[in-house]
């Protein structure tokens, strides 16, 4: 039987700033985009991530992954932002049974309007609070804990197990 490694107050103090930013943070994001563009964070990511992609279009498994999505939510939203005129679904040619989705110019257009707004709340939120070296720190901080995730699966079944990750 393994020891349990507690964690010490100050590590439990990190931890629990790093969970309560994260919600605050988010729900900070989700409502700001809500009010002043009427769409959802994960809307706004997913235009967003297609925006930024080669011919602004991605494979639904590779948006999955950027995303960090399920399958079955990727599909519920971009059926949704699909409706909306936001995205078009394609068949993939380099994969009978995979689909692309592609962000159209009426999706570019309400990114693009959205944007300035979104941007302003992160940097209210996040920048304008922190120092030049604090800034260098927050991202060499989340690329460690990113790095340390990704390297999980070398050890256990985690990456393959999330469901972005099944093919």
């Amino acid at each position: 039987m393994t020891r349990t490694h507690w964690l010490t107050p100050e590590e439990s103090r990190a931890w629990i700033n790093l969970i309560d930013c994260s919600t605050l943070l988010g729900d900070f994001l989700d409502q700001q985009l809500r009010r002043d563009a009427g769409m959802a964070h994960a809307d706004y990511s997913l235009l967003a991530r297609l925006s930024s992609a080669s011919d602004r279009t991605l494979g639904m498994s590779a948006l999955a992954e950027q995303l960090k999505f399920t399958r079955s939510r990727l599909t519920r939203a971009v059926i949704r932002l699909e409706e909306s005129g936001f995205v078009r679904r394609l068949d993939d040619p380099a994969d009978r049974r995979g689909q692309l989705v592609e962000l159209t110019d009426e999706g570019m257009a309400l990114l693009t309007g959205a944007a300035p707004g979104h941007v302003a709340a992160v940097r209210r939120a996040v920048f304008d609070a922190l120092a030049p070296d604090q800034v260098e720190q927050l991202a060499t901080i989340t690329a460690a804990v990113i790095a340390s995730l990704n390297r999980a699966g070398e050890d256990d079944a985690y990456p393959a197990s999330l469901p972005w990750h099944r093919r």
